[in-house]
């Protein structure tokens, strides 16, 4: 059997830490040029550096981005870029251009390159080109069935490997191809500036009846017609296992550290107890699909892994998420009497009872006892955020511990 890789997003330092300690065997992120997420808080040199130092401590790779698909003035940029990877060392390229792939192996000749899903990767010749090439990593068209996958893994070299999306956001684009921002903004997806209107709301509208508003599809509220349902495999990693993907792709770079500590934990567990006992693995399969509805999300769906979808895949009554748990703040140092530190991320008030999310799985409802501002004062509530506070939790809390409130009941 395949080794497999869990591969997590990470929009920022911190978050890239909380996806280390939540189990990514790989972390992805952009540097602060030349990824597809320019809205992300992105990393510059020397954060890159603290992430990978971190992340190589633990054990874990790290992949930086430069998947834009590059115009004339960003070549000149790319090169100066990958200079200065020389001696920033990440583990792994992720590219999607051929422009931006020569270059990379022009000024990186020994660095691993994975190439991004931009590329259309829809078909094993494909996979064979980037491997004649010298591309270690392919990953695999959003389009893609897994029968489709398990086909390409017989034709390539047992050394090329396969990364496919296994959660996440779809876009309604090929492989993630978008014109419609640059269209109605002047934003280029392909460039990392996606305003994504692919989650507006739509009607039509018949020329010679201005302001007659005809939704798509019959809905009073109008139509999201391109509002896909999100991506869950969570019930399927044998199915992904059995098709030969080496590394299992979460979508989600503009993502809290909530959202991906509760996505790396509990698919996580889910791939080490499949790996264990197949048994083990199902006899749990209520608990991942509780925790997995516990990060924000749109409705699930299996994409193309094993139909095409049709209507029932997308989401037409409102482009809302659903958002069950509020993200309180990570805990940082502890101190002897119990008290521990964090970055406040969101109000929570003194008698409340919140959850200690931890990384071995278990989750730890508890009250907060006391709130402390940095000299002390006691206060009632945290009501500003990014505020720097001492909170005690009764000595439940330990260091990269998640705190989160439940904000609704959920429906399981």
């Amino acid at each position: 059997m395949r080794k497999t890789e869990l591969l997590i997003p990470a929009g920022s330092l911190d978050v890239l830490k909380t996806a280390v300690i939540y189990g990514a065997d790989a972390v992805y992120l952009g540097g602060e040029a030349f990824g597809l997420r320019a809205k992300a808080k992105n990393f510059t040199n020397e954060e890159i550096m603290e992430g990978i130092k971190f992340a190589h401590d633990h054990g874990v790779k790290v992949y930086i981005t430069a998947n834009i698909l590059a115009h004339n003035d960003d070549l000149p940029g790319v090169e100066a870029y990958f200079e200065e990877l020389k001696t920033i060392r990440p583990d792994a390229l992720i590219i999607s251009d051929p422009g931006v792939f020569t270059i990379a192996k022009r000024v990186l000749p020994d660095m691993e390159i994975h190439i991004s899903t931009q590329a259309n990767n829809t078909n094993y010749g494909t996979y064979l080109f980037w491997h004649e090439l010298g591309a270690k990593r392919v990953v695999s068209a959003r389009e893609l069935s897994l029968k489709e996958i398990k086909e390409i893994r017989a034709h390539i070299p047992e050394d090329m490997e396969i990364e496919s999306f296994i959660h996440g956001a779809m876009c309604i684009s090929y492989s993630g191809r978008c014109l419609l921002s640059n269209f109605f903004t002047g934003r280029d997806a392909n460039q990392g500036a996606c305003t994504h209107p692919c989650r507006w709301k739509y009607s039509v509208v018949e020329e010679t009846r201005p302001g007659e508003y005809m939704p798509v599809y019959e809905n009073e509220r109008g139509t999201y017609i391109f509002n896909s349902k999100d991506l869950c495999m969570i019930e399927h990693v044998p199915e992904m296992i059995d098709a030969g993907i080496d590394s299992f792709k979460i979508e989600g770079r503009m993502k809290t550290a909530l959202y991906v500590a509760t996505v790396a934990r509990t698919y996580r567990i889910a791939i080490d107890d499949y790996l264990e006992s197949p048994e083990k693995y199902q006899s749990k399969m209520e608990w991942y699909k509780s925790e997995i509805r516990k990060c924000t999300h749109r409705e699930y769906i299996t994409g193309f892994y094993f139909h095409k979808p049709g209507t029932e895949s997308q989401v037409y009554g409102s482009n809302t998420y659903v958002k069950p748990y509020t993200y309180l703040g990570t805990v940082g140092a502890v101190r002897g009497d119990g008290l521990v530190h964090l970055e406040q991320k969101n109000k929570f008030s003194v008698g409340e009872t919140i959850e200690i999310m931890k990384p071995d799985g278990r989750n730890l409802r508890v009250e907060v006892k006391g709130i402390f501002t940095e000299d002390g004062t006691a206060q009632e509530s945290a009501p500003h955020p990014k505020q720097q506070l001492w909170v005690d939790l009764g000595g439940m809390a330990k260091p990269q511990d998640i705190l989160r409130r439940e904000d609704e009941a959920l429906d399981l």
